[in-house]
């Protein structure tokens, strides 16, 4: 799998880097004909506090899948994320078993 993460507005540490891999990679067990996966990770700062937000794209030959979510920590926000894409994922699989 090619990986391609970015932040936004703050440096990584290395460990949040790898926990996000790891995360992500726990996708293949779904759907085995990933290709690559882009990650987004920002800080946007609001008046009240940093809000952190996780974006993943998926590259699958034929579709692209997308999801992201906003909580208060960089984890929480690519659990919810990973597991909106684990819905489209068996969405996806279903859809190509039946044709």
């Amino acid at each position: 799998m090619k990986w391609d993460i970015q932040t936004v507005g703050f440096n990584a540490q290395d460990e949040l880097v790898d926990y996000v891999k790891t995360k992500t990679e726990g996708l293949q067990k779904f759907y085995d004909q990933i290709v690559g996966a882009e990650v987004y990770l920002k800080l946007v700062q609001d008046d009240k506090n940093n809000t952190k937000v996780a974006e993943i794209k998926l590259n699958i030959p034929g579709n692209d899948l997308h999801a992201s979510s906003t909580t208060d920590s960089f984890e929480k926000s690519t659990n919810e994320t990973t597991e909106k894409l684990k819905a489209q994922l068996r969405k996806l699989k279903t859809k190509l078993q039946n044709h």
